[in-house]
């Protein structure tokens, strides 16, 4: 089963020449693979606060070989203007547009494949159509009846690329985000890497590579909803839930629990890598913009940026 998440581009990318060191940090040399936002990820920064030590803005792309400095949390701090920078990126403002928790998923990784929120005018039938889909698969995707009358301020996921734009009007200033009930519901708490290692390792899979995508994913904050509808540590689809449960579980899992939100994760993470034949890295694109898109499309940008982030964090967590 595939729910891709794709978003808008980001901004345009400034390259970094050369970074100016901070008094008293640490110097590091950009490795292959490593953006601004996985070294900051690593030494439990925002990108932002990585940014601003460094005199950079948040958009900067480094270049490898060239040195960018590992500040202090006070030298962060100072050059954020404010009182403290630590946290990580979890704790940042971010790049993901996750809604429901005054929190938002990593700051610099990818936004969401395929978000959209209901607009006025907007129903159902009419959102699928325009997508090239049936309403009965969106439906299943977010959890939500195929009849359903869907809410100005609903997030959706769609399939990727599908976002549709015609026949709708921009949504008010004041329209409230809602999100659809149904499972799994984004609770309050936290996971350790040492807890996603223990169970990724019950199911076979790799405890650093569940560990990276589940801190891309959410910051291991089990209450983050993202703006394409995913939840909890591992940015669970109500559609990708249900079919874990009846596919691979084959149990009833507790939708409030961050430890089982894992499993679920980790079920399906283990289930692409099978289906890749081993290969973690189009396993983890599949994770993010849907294996049925990348056989079809192959990695989109934000996808292979996505996968780069994830094997770089992989060294924070063990390797």
């Amino acid at each position: 089963m595939v729910f891709p998440r794709r978003g808008v581009a980001g901004a345009f990318a400034l390259v970094l020449i050369w970074a100016t060191p901070a008094t008293a940090g640490v110097p590091h040399t950009v490795k292959p693979g490593e953006t601004l936002w996985s070294i900051a990820a690593a030494n439990n920064f925002t990108t932002r606060a990585l940014a601003a030590a460094n005199g950079l803005p948040e958009t900067a792309q480094v270049v490898v070989g060239r040195t960018v400095t590992i500040p202090s949390e006070s030298e962060a701090a100072a050059a954020l203007g404010v009182g403290g920078a630590g946290g990580g990126p979890g704790a940042g403002g971010g790049g993901g547009g996750a809604v429901a928790t005054g929190t938002s998923t990593p700051a610099g990784g990818p936004p969401p494949v395929g978000a959209y929120t209901v607009r006025p005018g907007d129903t159902l039938t009419g959102i699928a159509a325009r997508s090239g889909v049936t309403a009965r698969q969106v439906a299943f995707m977010n959890g939500l009846a195929p009849d359903a009358r869907v809410i100005i301020g609903t997030v959706l996921k769609l399939p990727a690329g599908a976002a549709p734009t015609a026949g709708s009007v921009a949504p008010t200033r004041q329209a409230a985000r809602v999100v659809p009930a149904a499972p799994p519901t984004p609770t309050a708490g936290r996971v350790t890497a040492a807890e996603i290692g223990q169970i990724a390792s019950s199911h076979g899979l790799s405890p650093s590579l569940a560990s990276a995508v589940a801190w891309q994913e959410s910051g291991f904050n089990n209450q983050l909803v993202s703006s394409a509808n995913a939840r909890g540590v591992m940015q669970i689809l109500p559609g990708t839930w249900s079919w874990v449960e009846g596919t691979i579980a084959r149990r009833r899992l507790d939708p409030t629990s961050p430890a089982e939100n894992v499993h679920a994760g980790v079920m399906y993470l283990d289930r692409l890598i099978r289906d890749a034949g081993g290969d973690e890295r189009r396993a983890v694109a599949g994770y993010y913009q849907g294996p049925a898109s990348v056989s079809r499309q192959g990695m989109l940008p934000d996808t292979e940026r996505y996968v780069s982030n994830v094997m770089a964090l992989r060294g924070r967590f063990g390797g």
